[in-house]
């Protein structure tokens, strides 16, 4: 029998098998004698030990097509970063993290920003203007008016997709949305901090209809982008790209250099500053790390 990985606790897999339910699975020690651990995602094969009690061992893991190192997960699709427009506001610093670890990955990602009603049509336009070219797609909803929920179902089929983002910014609103049977906890927001109460405890994987399932993993509030070394930045920032050609020096980091087709751009409003701005952080703050 075979199924997906839905959920992992103390040494505790469940295995959710299609139109059969989910069993409690223990992994074979085969596995840890190949240091080989089954993840969130993989698909499996297990053996009954139970009908009756819904349990099993996990015998083989099957091949994965693609495995995340954070969150460390398996067999994914592509990425759905949701961000709050306000309460709380939107933090585009971490939002560029995101984006640049999920490109790493080579996870395909789309942007949604939540919460349209509590904001009016002209700051929805402005975050739009900074992530047209990011080279992911931007998209808009509010749980409370049910607004997009459709189309992102439609986004979701037949795909593996993981959830990321911090908390306090819809996210198990959203999934309550997308699959009325599964209840998660919702966290409010915290008045004081304007930032969200952490729910999600753990990585879980939720079928919402035939082979579509959705991932929550738990509330992110920063994002580390150690691993990378400051040159390759750049690539990261997909609206660069059309304007280095245009650059004076082959290897230009846009930062101080005299003559740079992107910081050109920037200055005639077709790059976004604000994310010109973020790069600049970020490329400090990797030039800071080789200082220690």
């Amino acid at each position: 029998m075979q199924g997906r990985i839905v959920k992992g606790i103390a040494g505790f897999y469940y295995v959710y098998v299609e139109r059969m339910g989910l069993y409690e699975c223990k992994a074979k020690g085969v596995f840890r004698n190949r240091k080989w651990k089954p993840l969130v995602g993989d698909r499996v094969s297990i053996d009954l030990l139970s009908e009756d009690d819904k349990e099993g061992n996990i015998i083989d893991i099957l091949p994965r097509t693609s495995e995340l190192i954070r969150p460390n997960v398996a067999n994914i699709d592509q990425a759905f970063i949701v961000f709050a427009l306000t309460h709380p506001e939107p933090n585009l610093n971490l939002l560029d993290r995101f984006l640049i670890g999920m490109e790493r990955q080579q996870v395909p990602t789309v942007i949604c920003f939540n919460k349209t009603d509590l904001v009016c049509d002209e700051e929805q336009d402005k975050l739009l203007d900074i992530y047209k070219n990011c080279g992911c797609k931007v998209f808009f909803s509010s749980v409370y008016e049910k607004e997009g929920i459709e189309e992102i179902r439609q986004m979701l089929r037949g795909k593996t997709t993981a959830f990321a983002g911090p908390s306090g910014v819809g996210k198990s609103s959203l999934f309550n949305c997308l699959s009325p049977d599964f209840k998660m906890e919702t966290g409010a927001v915290s008045e004081k901090i304007k930032r969200g109460k952490h729910t999600t405890r753990h990585t879980e994987l939720i079928p919402i209809e035939e082979d579509t399932f959705i991932m929550d993993t738990p509330g992110f509030s920063s994002f580390y982008i150690d691993e990378l070394e400051k040159e390759e930045l750049k690539d990261y920032f997909y609206e660069f790209i059309q304007y280095e050609p245009y650059c004076k020096f082959q290897g230009c980091v846009h930062i101080n250099e005299p003559v740079c087709g992107v910081k050109d751009a920037v200055s005639e409003g077709k790059i976004s500053r604000s994310r010109y701005e973020n790069y600049k952080l970020l490329y400090e703050e990797l030039k800071d790390k080789k200082r220690w």
